[in-house]
């Protein structure tokens, strides 16, 4: 366990760290209704105030911009939320790390997209509260309904002339994924 033996923590630091989980728990799941609502006014509220937002911007106001322009050809989506692994940290007790996997479906209008997605989260604490520091968006695939999903396969991308939200190939992402191919199968043919 990342923060030391449960036996090892006083009451006060466990009931922390309960209330911790749930709360960044109850994260998730707010963004993916404010996302599937479209309410961008709550969504913000989700980040912590100096969020940054691309290279060289920060603030709520800018995120929510970005929000409405990066969902506007979206007609409407579901983001159904379901493994999500919480990390906190064991140096700083307002900050942690999280892993959330998600299967997305989007109305592009003649398409009818589903996916699988992981979000890589950053997490912190202010004032009492928890708030998203940071999301990246990973992705196995994208693709329309009718289709059959493949490593990589993206049609968001092809829809957009390439110009679609950039996001991590997963499961290539994860260093674990490369050495198991790379070192741990040829060890055992």
């Amino acid at each position: 366990m990342a923060n030391g033996s449960m036996n090892e923590m006083s009451l006060d630091a466990r009931v922390d760290r309960m209330e911790s989980i749930e709360q960044i728990r109850q994260l998730v799941a707010r963004y993916a209704l404010a996302l599937d609502t479209r309410n961008f006014d709550d969504m913000v509220q989700l980040f912590a105030p100096n969020v940054q937002v691309g290279r060289d911007q920060f603030g709520r106001d800018k995120l929510r911009a970005w929000f409405v322009k990066t969902m506007m050809n979206t007609k409407s989506s579901v983001h159904f939320v379901g493994n999500h692994i919480i990390d906190l940290d064991p140096d700083d007790r307002d900050k942690a790390r999280g892993v959330v996997y998600c299967r997305d479906e989007l109305d592009r209008g003649d398409l009818w997209i589903v996916g699988k997605i992981q979000y890589w989260d950053s997490y912190t604490r202010e004032d009492g509260r928890w708030y998203f520091q940071r999301r990246k968006l990973m992705r196995w695939y994208a693709v329309d309904a009718l289709d059959r999903p493949g490593h990589g396969k993206d049609v968001t991308k092809e829809q957009e002339g390439g110009r679609a939200l950039q996001v991590g190939q997963l499961p290539d992402a994860w260093p674990s994924w490369e050495k198991y191919w790379t070192k741990d199968v040829p060890a055992v043919r």
